[in-house]
């Protein structure tokens, strides 16, 4: 078999070849969203207390801020990943570009929100 029509191969209108990526990088985010989800929940649930100090303190630490910084950049990438196949499957014409474009300033917003603000309590310690 063929992969189309002669007219189709001249217009390109096959396979873009580009979809198989993006659907292991959602894969792979979901996988690492869950394993640092659970490492989140266990984190917060061996802290002996639910203070301001306390979760101060224990962000302060390497060991609990980098996960969280890991966790941040997955979860605002699969965001990202999922939304697009959205606005891919739904929008058309020159919305779509627009969306996307927004979609796009949202993902790297908020999440270099999030980013900022972990950094900023990991690097004043537990002194603020």
């Amino acid at each position: 078999m063929g992969s189309g029509t002669g007219i189709g191969r001249v217009r390109g209108l096959g396979s873009a070849k580009s979809g198989v990526h993006h659907w292991w990088m959602q894969r792979v985010t979901a996988a690492a969203n869950l394993l640092l989800g659970i490492w989140l929940v266990a984190s917060l649930l061996r802290l002996p207390l639910y203070d301001y100090r306390a979760l101060m303190l224990w962000l302060s630490s390497p060991w609990a801020s980098v996960p969280l910084m890991l966790a941040i950049l997955s979860i605002f990438y699969h965001l990202r990943l999922g939304l697009q196949v959205l606005i891919e499957d739904y929008l058309h014409d020159y919305s779509r570009f627009g969306a996307i474009v927004l979609l796009n300033f949202y993902a790297i917003g908020g999440g270099a929100l999030a980013l900022f603000s972990v950094l900023k309590i990991a690097l004043a310690g537990a002194s603020a």
